[in-house]
């Protein structure tokens, strides 16, 4: 009797489980994006968004959260209801540079208030410059702001392009002026216009205008080339030896979500991200997309976080 009592509770624990996995979504899921509309993030967001309203039968939208460096957004979805319907578009602003010392105070942790649910891949950072700064290098750029000190400034958008910022004048020991934008269009915007000598920002937002000659590239952040700019150098191949700053995408739920909802949203994920379409569309606006299970992308963050405390420290960022 015993037996078949324990036998009927292991069912319908199964069987409850089961409900639980095919009844998530119930509800329209909102995909949390700490920057403004059309920065890197956001395009991303919305090209996941978009197939996953088709895989899940429920409506994705994507709701911009920008301000504070991410913080605003990755609050928010901290405190949401851990159902799996509230989700953050996360980045290394949020989950790698904020935590490791960037901002004060951060009110969220990295990584108790998020479950992990997948990767979605890299972006490509790059060094632009308005074309009147007549520099078409590194080395070029550095005996401008020598030879004119004071008069060159950097804009940023997000957490990238601060740190890459901040490590140029570092270890070049230029003197750059820091202007800091809630997201990365205005910030775009006004190094298009003139305003601000340069930005560091990801192939996304910025190729169309590279390609048209209204911004001018002088290298990419990370060590290696890409291969949609081949001819574009590294900083680290123009004299800055070891500069290899990476920004990576991932997608979180709050802590607490559901292992039956993290599974399924990992599962359309992962197909989606790894479709030939999809990973052409993103590789043809500068971003590799890449895959993983939850636990990686845990151990990731706890990776980069190590990273990027290192990198902060390096350059002498004091937290904000």
């Amino acid at each position: 009797m015993g037996r078949l009592l324990s036998l009927l509770v292991a069912v319908c624990i199964a069987s409850a489980q089961a409900v639980r996995a095919e009844s998530f979504p119930s509800k329209t899921v909102t995909l949390v994006v700490p920057f403004a509309a059309g920065s890197g993030t956001d395009t991303v967001a919305r090209l996941l968004g978009h197939h996953l309203t088709a895989a899940l039968g429920q409506t994705v939208i994507v709701e911009n959260k920008a301000g504070a460096n991410g913080v605003i957004a990755a609050s928010y979805v901290a405190r949401s209801a851990p159902d799996g319907h509230t989700l953050l578009v996360a980045t290394n602003t949020t989950h790698s540079a904020n935590p490791a010392g960037m901002i004060k105070n951060v009110p969220y942790d990295a990584v108790k208030d998020f479950a992990p649910v997948s990767r979605v891949g890299t972006y490509i950072f790059v060094l632009v410059v308005n074309p009147e700064i007549p520099a078409r290098s590194l080395q070029e750029l550095i005996a401008y702001g020598k030879a004119n000190p004071g008069k060159l400034s950097f804009a940023s958008g997000n957490g990238t392009g601060i740190v890459a910022g901040k490590a140029l004048g570092h270890w070049t020991g230029l003197d750059l002026l820091h202007v800091p934008y809630k997201s990365t269009p205005p910030a775009v915007n006004d190094v298009l216009g003139g305003r601000v000598s340069m930005i560091f920002v990801d192939l996304i937002t910025t190729l169309s205008h590279i390609q048209a000659g209204s911004l001018r590239a002088l290298a990419v952040t990370t060590r290696e080339r890409t291969a949609l700019l081949p001819d574009l150098p590294s900083l680290h191949e123009q004299g800055l030896e070891n500069y290899d700053i990476t920004s990576w995408c991932g997608i979180f739920a709050p802590a607490g979500t559901p292992p039956e909802a993290v599974g399924r949203l990992n599962a359309e994920l992962r197909r989606i991200i790894g479709s030939a379409e999809v990973k052409k569309r993103l590789a043809d606006v500068g971003f590799e997309a890449i895959s993983s299970s939850p636990e990686q992308l845990g151990q990731f963050v706890g990776d980069q976080l190590v990273l990027w405390k290192r990198l902060i420290k390096d350059t002498g960022i004091e937290a904000q």
